[in-house]
């Protein structure tokens, strides 16, 4: 639908270009010539680049960050699973990982069904200072 959309517009610009040329009394080969090969480049060059800082960079980056996630799993991590389960990770394997999610509940899972983790190490745990500071002081 849309290759034959596409065709048909660009045969309508192609009937419209050469019907000018005709009123205007040239022939062919005194028709003005398009932008020239140079200014052509450069547009491809710049599409080109916009196309990998949008699309290709972006997909790359996040790869690599999700690879050392992965990497880094170890007992003890909070996680949040591609599905949606949160849970702590009990044991690491070569290619797997077993984590909690309840009471005597384990579940075996692809390292790379990780999404997120939050470190065991974290200080998440902490009060924030500014909380701290307004708390009234004991007399």
């Amino acid at each position: 639908m849309s290759s034959s959309l596409f065709a048909l517009l660009f045969a309508q610009a192609a009937n419209a270009a050469a019907g000018a040329s005709a009123a205007a009394g040239a022939t062919p080969d005194t028709a003005q010539a398009g932008p020239p090969a140079s200014m052509m480049l450069f547009y491809v060059i710049i599409f080109g680049a916009m196309f990998y800082f949008a699309l290709i960079r972006p997909q790359s980056v996040a790869k690599k960050k999700q690879e050392e996630l992965i990497k880094g799993a170890k007992t003890g991590d909070k996680v949040v699973t591609t599905s949606g389960i949160h849970g702590v990770i009990t044991n690491v394997k070569d290619s797997t990982v077993i984590v909690r999610i309840a009471d005597n509940v384990k579940i075996e899972l692809e390292k790379t069904h990780i999404d997120k983790t939050i470190r065991a190490d974290s200080t998440d745990a902490k009060p924030d200072k500014a909380v701290a500071d307004k708390a009234p002081a004991k007399a």
